[in-house]
C-alpha cells in the first residue's frame, strides 16, 4: 500500500514541472499567454471527448445498457457544464467590452482589472484539473496494488500528461498575481488531488459504493472541462491574441500532446 501511494503522489506532483514552466518570464508575453490558454483548451477538450466521456459510457453500459449509458453520460456532462457556467457568474468578473479586441498588454495586469479575470481562469483550471485527477489517482493506486510494474508504467504515463496540466494552471495565475510561489502552489494542489482521489476512491470502493456513481462523476468532470474551455479559456485567449494563428497553434498543440499521452497510456 505504501508503494502504491508513493507512486500516486509522484505522478500527481509532476504538475509542479508544468507549474515551473508556466512561471517563466516568457509566459507574460501576450501571444504566449493566448497560446497557453488555447493549449489548455485543446488538452481539456481532447481528453474529455476521447477518454473521459467514452470511458464513463463503457463502464455504465455494463450496468444500465448502451443507450441508457449514453443518456446518463450526456446528462452528467450537461450538469457539469451548468455548474461551471453558474460558477463563472458567481465569481468576480469586470472586463469591459473594449478588452475583447485582442492584444491586451500583460504588463498592465498587476495594476489593472485584468488580474481578476486571469486569476479566475487559473482557479477554475486548478479546480477542474484537480477533479479530473481524482479518478486518475484511484486508477494508479489500484493498478500498483495489483501489479507494481504495471502501476509504475501507468504512473509514468500519467505524469507525462500532468506536466501540461500544471503549466496551464500556473501560467494564468502567475500572470495575474506576479507570484511564482502562488502559481506553483496551485499547480501542486491540482496534482495532489491524485493521491487524495486514490485514498478516497479506495475507501469508497471498500465501502461498496455503486459503480455508476463513480462513472457518472467522470462524465460530470468531462462536462466541466469542456465548459471551462469554451466559456473561459478561449474567450480569455481572444483578449490577448494579437494574431489568431497563436490561438490555432496553441489549441492544435494541446490536442496533439494530449492525444499522444493518451496513446501512451494504452501501450
Amino acid at each position: 500500500m505504501a508503494l502504491a501511494l508513493a507512486v500516486t503522489v509522484l505522478a500527481g506532483l509532476s504538475t509542479c514541472v508544468g507549474g515551473w514552466l508556466g512561471t517563466r518570464r516568457v509566459a507574460l508575453r501576450p501571444g504566449v499567454m493566448a497560446a497557453a490558454l488555447c493549449f489548455a483548451a485543446g488538452v481539456m477538450i481532447t481528453i474529455s471527448v476521447l477518454e473521459i466521456a467514452p470511458s464513463a459510457q463503457r463502464a455504465l453500459s455494463e450496468v444500465v445498457g448502451g443507450r441508457a449509458a449514453l443518456l446518463w453520460v450526456l446528462g452528467a456532462m450537461v450538469v457539469g457544464g451548468a455548474v461551471v457556467h453558474l460558477f463563472c457568474h458567481l465569481m468576480p468578473h469586470r472586463f469591459t467590452p473594449a478588452e475583447a479586441g485582442g492584444g491586451e498588454d500583460l504588463r498592465r495586469i498587476r495594476s489593472g482589472e485584468l488580474d481578476v479575470g486571469l486569476l479566475r481562469t487559473g482557479l477554475l483550471l486548478a479546480g477542474v484539473v484537480g477533479l479530473h485527477n481524482l479518478p486518475e489517482g484511484l486508477a494508479t493506486l489500484v493498478a500498483t496494488l495489483d501489479d507494481p510494474r504495471v502501476g509504475v508504467v501507468l504512473a509514468a504515463a500519467i505524469a507525462i500528461h500532468n506536466i501540461p496540466e500544471g503549466l496551464v494552471v500556473a501560467a494564468p495565475i502567475y500572470a495575474a498575481t506576479g507570484s511564482r510561489r502562488r502559481a506553483m502552489l496551485w499547480a501542486a494542489a491540482s496534482g495532489l488531488a491524485e493521491p487524495v482521489g486514490a485514498v478516497l476512491g479506495y475507501l469508497a470502493l471498500r465501502a461498496l459504493l455503486p459503480v455508476e456513481w463513480v462513472d457518472l462523476s467522470l462524465a460530470l468532470v468531462a462536462g466541466m472541462m469542456i465548459a471551462v474551455s469554451l466559456v473561459e479559456l478561449i474567450p480569455t485567449a481572444l483578449r490577448y491574441a494579437a494574431r489568431r494563428r497563436d490561438l490555432v497553434a496553441g489549441f492544435s498543440l494541446g490536442a496533439v500532446v494530449m492525444g499522444l499521452s493518451l496513446a501512451l497510456l494504452t501501450l
